[in-house]
Order: C-alpha cells, then structure tokens, then sequence
C-alpha cells in the first residue's frame, strides 16, 4: 500500500526507474493471458510503479478495477489507477476512490478524458442533451481538488502534461506548452504529487518543457517528479493513428525512416526501438532533482519495452539475476494473429503480418535474458511474443493487446463534437444517413464516417469502391469494412502489400454492414444461408442487444489475410471469429450512441428558441433508434482466386 512518490525519494539521487501502463483486455480470454503477461514482465523488468486505464478503449470500469486488484493484490506491485471525470457523477467518483481504498491502491492518475460512453457509467441513454451533463467535474483540477478535500493525503495524485502542448482540437491552430502552465500550476498547487506527460517522439520539445517547469517562477515544479511517458513504435499505421489522436508531432527524420518500411512490421518495431532509445538517452543527459523516471505505455505488449529498458540500462541495481525464464507462461487459445480491420478506410498495411511464431506449444523453458527484438527461437520468447504485431484496429481476441486504446479517451471516435458536426450534419432519416455512406465513397465528402479510423479511403478501398457503392445505393447495406480479393500478390506490392520482401500475400475478399432488422430476416439471412451452404461465403450477424447467430460453430476461425516469407511459418494477419466479431460488434453499436452524444453536446451551446436545436434534438434520437434497429453482418467470400465473385452473389439476394 505504497504511495509510488514515496518510493521515488527512496532511491538514490541518480538512480532511473521505469513504470509501466496496461489496460483492461475486452475479453475474458485476453484478461487471463494478460495476468500471465504481467507475472513475466513485472518479473524481468521489476518497474517501481505500474498504471491502469479507466474505462478505455471501451471497457467498463469494473475491469479496470478488476485489474488494478490484481496487480496490487495478487502480484504485489505498486498500482496508480487512472480516474477520468467529463460527465462523471460524485456518485461514481466516490465509489471508484472507496472501492481503490478496498483494494489497497493509493495512487490516482486524475485526468479529465473524455466523455464516456453513457451505458458504461449509468449515464443513461436519455436523449435530453441536457441529462449527462455533470455535477461537478469540468476539468482534472476539480478533481484534484475534490480527492484532496475528501480523502486529504490518502491518496498520492499524479496529473498529466503536455510537451508540445494540450489540444481538444483534432487539428489544433495554436497549440504551445505555454498557454496550458497557468493550468498546470493550479492542478499542481491544488494538491497534485507528481506529474506524467502525453506521449511524444521529440525529445528536444521534451527537454525544453522540463526546463521550462524546472525554471518557472512559481516554484510549484522544481521538485516534483515529472515522468516522460512514452509509447513504443508498434506497426506504422499505430503510430500514424496514435498521433493524430493525441495531437503528438513525428520529427520528420523519424517519419522518413518510417515510411520507407511501413509495410514491415519488423523494420518499423527497430526503428521504432532506435528512436525511443535515443528520446531515453537525452533525457537522461539532462539533470534532474530526483530520480529519473520513465512511463511506458505498453498497448499490454511486452518485446519493444523489454528490449528498450535492457539497451537503455533502466533495469533496477538487483535485477541482473531476474528473466523472464524466472516463470514459465501459460497461453490461453490456439494458433494465429487475430486482427480486424474494420473500416473501409483502412489500407492493407495495417493488415500487416505477426512475423514471429503462431505456435504457443507447451515447452520447458530454457536459461534466457532478456529477449532481443528480433529473437524468435527460444520456445519461451516465442510465447511471451506470440502477439506482438497488433495491426489494424483489432489483435488477436485472445490476446492480452486485443483492441488497445490508443488515447485515454473512453470513446472510439475519432473526431471532436464539432468536426462531428460539420463532417456528418443532423441526419434525421434513413434515406440521410444512406446518403451520407454513398457520398463518401463516391465524393469523399465526408472524407470519414463514425466508424472510421482515418480521413482517407484507402487505395486498397478505392479499387472496389464501385461494388461497394453497389451495395449501399441499391441493396441498402450500409458498409463500415471491408477488402478485396488477393491471390499471392508479392509482399512488395505498393497497394496490396505487407511483411518482409520476397514474400507472397493472399486475401480473402469480405464486408461487413449494417443493414435494417427487418430486411435482415426477410431477404438477407436466407440469401446467405443459401450462399453458405454452396459453399460460397460465411457470415456473422449480431444486434445492439447481443441477439447473435452465424453459419458457423463456435470455434470456427476464418483467415482473410495471409503471407508466406521465407524462413518463416505461415504469418496469418486477418481472421474473422465469433469473439473478435462480438467484441467488435459492442463497439460498432455504441458509436450510434457515442455520434448522438456529440450532436447532443453541440445542442447544449445553443440558446432554447433556435431551430438547430430543435434538429439535433431529433438527429439524437433517431441515431438511438437506428442503433437498436440495425443489425450487423460480416460476410467472407471464400472464393480468393476469383476476386470478384463475394460482390456478385451479394447483389444476387
């Protein structure tokens, strides 16, 4: 029941020490490899500290604290648990803190976040924009203060920073450190313990935040630990994402270098290594008057920060005798890299290959360091990495990295209320929101849907964009992903391509969409049940409310993107399970919700008596309807040598 800051002024002056950040899998399967994970790594790599995300990437806050016990009960390490407060109720503050204090956790990250998906937190799913307001909490300060007012000293308090500056903007004008200080000072002087900033890549914008605290008149910083956070580079289209989301800058050296490999996963996870070695070596040149820390946020992966903390020499003085051989993992599920891409937006190369093993064969371990990032052979590095490539939206459903939230929003979309506004309008039919879905594919206005995670179709997209338009204009299927058929293109192709060179690539052709209930159980399922039993396609549907069904059984896995390379296993890429299209499923309904709560938000900045406002009061409400009304189908054409075929048979029905 440690405070970590009293664990910082533990160690000597000069001393580093690392922490590390995990989230809450979505599934049950991924929970229970991750505590096999954090055993392994809380063993090798001994950090002072570690944090849990509250309710991100779409996780309730029970899992958040049921993983927050489990680090500090069951494994015995320093937990600082991270606390959001938009639109969150005293309530549900009072009984996060209460049910921490239970649990032995004394640290809180007080953060502001987002708003949260309403269900999540019994926010309700009124359609009164005026309902989910919130009591009290604005902004992290009230928080501080309100932690501080009730429970006094209790809890040690971490805030967090911005090197290049904070933005609610997705394309921020005038975004500079210097306009968020008055802010930090107060969140600092209100009862804040130590500070954690945002990720970056710049370590000289890094450095020049950190004097700028250091020196700064008030006095409030000169001591207080302030810990750099930093995400390893994972695949490119993470990184590419993660930025864009965070408002975070790549130096252009690092994009260059970055853009050369995309396409390989294993190039880009070096680089990525290189470029975060070297923001750990400068930070470390420049003095501080305290212990040297650093934050990883891990996406609950393991290969790239073990390999930075070794090269990096962050390991505490008495672990030269700890490794990961010290315990032997237990691999929950059977063989293959599970990842979803699932928005048209999406190009190939996040599809982008796990390139070590898929076996996670039971196996004695053998005396072994700390693994290198391009090990493979040990039976021991295999299973501690086996998911190490987390492409696309989604990972492998069994992984403990399945679905990771890229910021600490507790939302999926990637656009502010505003942007939602003007990228989408008040849609208040059906005939709207199915002109909204042609418009983009035809004109690229909107450039983005609610369910995409780029601005941009992408060329793979752009190569069945009539078909696709085909399916939505004259079959009303409303399509949110999707890719066509490949048939052993090389790995170098600069559309299709993905991995090493030398290789070969393949694809199965499938779509997924929403599509009314109605028209789902007239026309569509006994379409599909024919098509299925020739042989020609497999489907999964699922509703808001959980009403599933498929033509497969359970344990079906279907892979939709493959490669071979040589002197490699088969690298499966993209496969389509009941689990993976489940947990997807959750979160592709919820965004129905999450666009209204936007159209609600903007309502609220409107005077009563304005017509906008009447509008988006109806906008919200019949994006509720349509959430509850849909259901959603994925459909695999299994035909990949013939490309066009999946198309065909749909516009049959």
């Amino acid at each position: 029941m440690e405070k970590l800051t009293d664990k910082i002024a533990a160690l000597p002056d000069e001393a580093s020490y690392i922490s590390l950040e995990f989230f809450p899998p979505k599934t049950q399967i991924g929970f229970s490899n991750l505590q096999t994970r954090l055993e392994r790594m809380s063993a090798a790599l001994r950090p002072l500290f570690i944090t849990v995300t509250w309710g991100a990437g779409g996780c309730t806050s029970s899992r958040s604290l049921e993983l927050a016990e489990i680090c500090q009960r069951q494994l015995g390490l320093t937990t600082c648990l991270h606390l959001t407060c938009t639109n969150m109720k005293r309530q549900l503050v009072n009984q996060a803190l209460e049910e921490a204090k239970v649990l032995g956790v004394r640290n809180i990250l007080a953060l502001r976040g987002d708003p949260p998906r309403e269900q999540e937190y019994g926010l309700g799913n009124g359609t009164d924009e005026e309902e989910d307001s919130n009591e009290e909490f604005t902004w992290a300060i009230d928080l501080v203060k309100y932690i501080r007012r009730v429970h006094g000293d209790y809890f040690c308090i971490g805030i967090a920073a911005y090197p290049e500056g904070h933005s609610d903007l997705s394309h921020p004008v005038d975004q500079a450190p210097v306009h968020d200080l008055p802010y930090l000072i107060d969140k600092t002087k209100a009862g804040a313990d130590f500070i954690m900033t945002q990720l970056f890549y710049d370590s000289t914008a890094y450095t020049r935040f950190e004097k700028t605290l250091r020196e700064h008149e008030s006095g409030v910083f000169k001591t207080i630990p302030i810990i750099p956070g930093l995400m390893p580079i994972q695949s490119y289209d993470i990184v590419k994402r993660t930025t864009k989301l965070s408002h975070v800058k790549l130096p252009p050296e690092l994009l260059q270098r970055l853009e050369t490999i995309k396409g390989d996963d294993e190039a880009v996870k070096r680089v990525g290594v290189d470029a975060i070695c070297e923001i750990v070596e400068s930070i470390k040149a420049v003095k501080a008057p305290c212990p040297r820390g650093f934050h990883f946020f891990t996406l609950n992966l393991e290969k790239a920060v073990t390999e930075i903390v070794e090269r990096c020499h962050l390991f505490p003085p008495d672990s030269e005798d700890s490794a990961i051989s010290d315990l032997e993992p237990t691999i929950n599920g059977v063989n293959g890299d599970i990842s979803h891409n699932r928005t048209f937006s999406a190009s190939s190369t996040s599809a982008a290959a796990q390139l070590t093993t898929n076996s996670h064969r039971s196996s004695s371990p053998s005396p072994l360091a700390v693994p290198t990032i391009s090990s493979g052979s040990n039976p021991l590095l295999r299973e501690a990495t086996w998911d190490d490539y987390p492409n696309g939206r989604f990972g492998d459903a069994r992984s403990p990295a399945f679905n990771p939230p890229l910021t600490y929003s507790p939302t999926s979309l990637t656009v502010a209320p505003a942007q939602a506004l003007s990228l989408w309008g008040t849609p208040i039919t059906s005939a709207e929101v199915k002109k909204l879905f042609i418009s983009h594919l035809t004109t690229h206005k909107p450039p983005q849907l609610p369910w995409s995670e780029s601005a941009t179709l992408s060329p793979e997209t752009a190569l069945i964009k009539d078909q696709l338009t085909a399916l939505n204009e004259r079959k009303g299927y409303w399509t949110i992903a999707s890719q066509p058929a490949v048939d052993g293109l090389p790995s170098t192709h600069p559309i299709h391509g993905w991995g090493p060179p030398g290789g070969f690539v393949f694809q199965k052709a499938f779509v997924e969409f929403f599509v009314p209930t109605s028209t789902f159980h007239s026309n569509l399922r006994p379409h599909l049940q024919s098509l299925h039993t020739r042989g020609e396609i497999s489907y999964y549907a699922v509703t808001a409310s959980g009403v599933f069904e498929s033509s497969e059984p359970p344990s079906a896995v279907h892979a939709v993107t493959w490669g071979s390379f040589k002197g490699k296993e088969i690298a499966t890429a993209t496969m389509v399970d009941e689990v993976s299209f489940r947990a997807w499923g959750e979160e592709a309904f919820d965004i129905w919700s999450e666009w209204g709560r936007c159209i609600g938000e903007m309502a609220r900045q409107l005077r009563q008596g304005d017509e906008r406002k009447e509008r988006m009061r109806v906008c919200r409400a019949f994006l509720e309807r349509m959430r509850s009304e849909l259901v959603l189908v994925n459909v695999i054409g299994h035909g990949y040598r013939d490309g066009g075929r999946l198309w065909e048979v749909l516009m049959e029905g």
